[in-house]
């Protein structure tokens, strides 16, 4: 244990008058969860793709929801009481369509919740889902503050809004901190769509790959990319090239509901995905997973467009089922397709591994837990996949079971 845990400070007085205060650095070694860190003017700003992979694809979508940092967490040891973090929010906001709710800060202290809170300030960015177009507000530093923590060293970690593009401006604390020490957990590396990014979930820690990697005793690295799990090569090189004892991807739903190829190009972009994958992890566990179930596109191909009709954002699919004979892609196609390719691949990689996505969220499910708007599960629906995950992955014989 550092013994500077036990020193007491005379920090200089923070901005809103307390006295005591310690102000740390935000460094890459207190954070998890991100692929590469960018010093900016102000702070930091934590990324979930390298600088090589946002190159070839400037894509100003992309560009924020590699930054909206779902499974990015700041882990630190320390005996302080209270926290605060400053940080700038962008946060978004679609034309037409009620308020979102503000982005929230889990606390987990020793690995338990500890308490939830918001920034205030930030910027905004207006979406006009029916052309396009954003038009960015700027807006001011907040801070966000937890106090009533236990007076003894403990383990703190302050998981980051998964729905908020979030600056890491300044980290002031009532008692010196140092980074939280390797727990020798095993690093879980999952890649997937607006469902493992975290959308409609409840807060950053009940994303459904969040659960799941806390019921299994992994550390998560989420390259969840909300419309982005599109069987991109720099998305692929930079699965290779980061460090993991698991890896799964989550592969469907985005190819359809962008109607971004026909058969003939998805079974090889597949191959082609996982042949990279495989040049940096040749004997790591990977898993393929295929789509949960999604009325809206089982059989119907996209692409999907959003549909105001009731006040309400909501999704729609534009194709015609009787395309799918001329290489329409649906998720039912897609399924088909992938447990083909994954038992060919499996004869000559016994560490690849299928899972049908319907053994997560199926018809049962839906029924009980039905799409608020049509295409992402509710914050009950990120519990029960989170939770099957866990048992059917992480389960003993599961193809992430420890052995």
């Amino acid at each position: 244990m550092n013994t500077q845990l036990n020193d007491v400070s005379d920090g200089p007085q923070d901005p809103h008058g307390t006295t005591g205060w310690i102000t740390t650095p935000v460094e890459a070694d207190l954070l998890r969860g991100a692929l590469e860190v960018e010093r900016t003017a102000r702070g930091v700003l934590p990324h979930r793709l390298p600088a090589r992979a946002r190159s070839q694809f400037p894509d100003p979508y992309l560009a924020t929801v590699e930054t909206q940092p779902s499974g990015v967490r700041l882990a630190f040891r320390t005996r302080a009481t209270a926290v605060e973090l400053d940080t700038l929010r962008t946060k978004n906001a679609y034309r037409g369509a009620p308020p979102r709710p503000d982005g929230l800060y889990d606390l987990l202290v020793d690995g338990r919740p500890a308490g939830q809170a918001t920034s205030n300030g930030g910027n905004v960015l207006l979406v006009d889902m029916s052309t396009g177009s954003a038009e960015f507000q700027p807006g001011p530093v907040g801070t966000v503050r937890f106090d009533g923590l236990p007076d003894r060293v403990k383990d703190v970690e302050i998981w980051l809004p998964y729905n908020e593009v979030t600056e890491l401006v300044a980290l002031r604390t009532d008692a010196p901190v140092e980074p939280a020490p390797d727990r020798g957990r095993r690093v879980w590396l999952h890649h997937g769509s607006s469902i493992s990014h975290g959308s409609n979930a409840a807060s950053p820690t009940t994303i459904w790959p969040a659960l799941a990697a806390s019921l299994g005793g992994v550390e998560l690295v989420n390259l969840g990319l909300g419309g982005n799990a599109l069987l991109d090569p720099f998305t692929a090189r930079a699965l290779r090239d980061t460090p993991a004892d698991l890896i799964s991807v989550k592969i469907g739903i985005n190819i359809v509901n962008t109607d971004l190829m026909r058969l003939r190009a998805f079974g090889p972009a597949v191959h082609g995905f996982l042949d990279t994958i495989r040049e940096g992890h040749p004997t790591t566990p990977l898993l393929v997973v295929s789509p949960v179930l999604c009325p809206l596109q089982e059989d119907t191909p996209g692409p999907l467009a959003p549909d105001m009709a009731d006040g309400k954002l909501s999704f729609r699919a534009l194709g015609d089922p009787a395309e799918v004979a001329a290489g329409r892609l649906t998720l039912t196609v897609i399924r088909r397709e992938l447990a083909r390719i994954t038992a060919e691949r499996a004869a000559d990689d016994p560490y690849l591994h299928y899972l049908d996505g319907r053994s997560l969220y199926g018809e049962a499910d839906h029924a009980a837990f039905p799409l608020p708007d049509r295409l992402h599960p509710d914050p009950a629906g990120h519990r029960r996949i989170g939770e099957r995950f866990a048992e059917l992955v992480f389960a003993k014989d599961g193809p992430f079971g420890a052995r």
